[in-house]
């Protein structure tokens, strides 16, 4: 795969529409040509213990943030034509479409691919799991910033260039 967007989210909380930052690697003709990266006001805006531990995003970090749709705005150019990949897709397609429920916007058909699924189907029994840390090191790729949404865009973005 040459031509794909791949993106991830964080979530405040356990509800999906609870965005609170977003990672966007663009590849084209296999080259990672673009990066994006935003802090989101959440919605709901309350942060749950176990997702600031995963993460450490907080309040302090999203209070002042913009909200989703105008975040939005910024990456549809970006993605326009493209496939979205993320690992394990059906969370961040979950994201996508609760928070563009929530604010009441059109969801375009986005086609998502799944690099979680994919690794399964690549390495099978070969790794001890296909958590994203584990099959980006199986691809090369040291993921030092794990859970910090660009640093798994582009751990997800080397993944598919090498997999899918």
């Amino acid at each position: 795969m040459k031509d794909f967007a791949a993106i991830d989210f964080e979530t405040a909380n356990g509800q999906r529409s609870s965005v609170c930052s977003v990672g966007l690697v663009i590849v084209r003709n296999g080259v990672f040509t673009d990066r994006f990266y935003s802090l989101i006001k959440p919605e709901p805006d309350y942060y749950a213990w176990f997702c600031q531990r995963v993460h450490g995003l907080s309040h302090k970090d999203t209070d002042n943030a913009p909200v989703f749709p105008k975040v939005w705005r910024q990456i549809e150019p970006l993605i326009e034509g493209l496939p979205l990949v993320a690992h394990n897709s059906p969370f961040d397609e979950g994201c996508l479409k609760s928070v563009f429920q929530v604010y009441q916007m059109d969801y375009p058909d986005y086609q998502f691919l799944c690099t979680c699924q994919a690794s399964r189907g690549h390495f099978g029994m070969r790794l001890p799991n296909h958590q994203l840390h584990t099959v980006a090191a199986a691809c090369g790729y040291n993921l030092a910033n794990h859970h910090h949404a660009l640093a798994d865009a582009e751990a997800c973005a080397w993944i598919a260039r090498e997999i899918l």
